[in-house]
């Protein structure tokens, strides 16, 4: 992978280490997504129908993935077919399916029978998730056209996140066995109105 890189980029000069250093930093913080690595894996593999240098390089860039993954314990697809992007256009279009369905359940829910969502740890697969998600929601947010359909909006995302995670999302809704939606402090606020009018 050094040699490729010094040939590549010669008037930068890096050691082995740091090379390595970099590479592991960039796969375990998650700057890129599993497809931008898949492509940008595509894009580092020349072509076949190039010189004999680059028939030297190709097998090169197929160890670098392993190596750099066994010392991240991540596992990563090397083969450079589409599969694996096929795949993860399946599962984006999954998402998607989940996002657009939360976000229409909720603009038709009133806010007092909205579910209550739970807390969800901040794990890398939480996180990913929330990244894929963020582009999507432009879209929407985009053609939001009030405060009201923003909340919903969000609200919607943060819904299809807990169910795409797995998470329990309660399904009774906030309103918990009063007969009305009118929160406790107002209640109370009216109760004590009526008795100091009644007095």
């Amino acid at each position: 992978m050094h040699r490729l890189f010094a040939e590549l980029e010669p008037s930068l000069i890096v050691t082995e280490q740091n090379l390595a250093d970099r590479v592991r930093y960039i796969l375990r913080s998650n700057i890129f997504d599993v497809a931008e690595l898949a492509r940008l894996r595509r894009e580092a593999v020349p072509s076949s129908d190039e010189n004999a240098t680059a028939e030297d390089a190709a097998p090169q860039m197929v160890e670098q993935p392993a190596n750099v993954d066994a010392a991240v314990n991540t596992p990563v697809v090397v083969d450079s077919n589409d599969d694996g992007t096929v795949a993860q256009e399946l599962e984006l279009e999954h998402m998607r399916s989940i996002l657009e369905e939360a976000i229409v359940e909720t603009r038709s829910t009133p806010l007092e029978n909205r579910p209550q969502l739970p807390r969800i740890a901040l794990s890398k697969r939480n996180r990913a998730v929330v990244r894929a998600l963020n582009p999507m929601l432009v879209t929407y947010l985009e053609a939001s056209r009030d405060l009201c359909e923003t909340d919903s909006i969000l609200f919607g995302a943060a819904l299809a996140v807990c169910r795409i995670i797995g998470a329990k999302v309660s399904t009774a809704g906030r309103a918990t066995g009063h007969s009305s939606a009118i929160p406790a402090w107002r209640r109370n606020v009216s109760q004590r109105l009526e008795l100091s009018s009644a007095d």
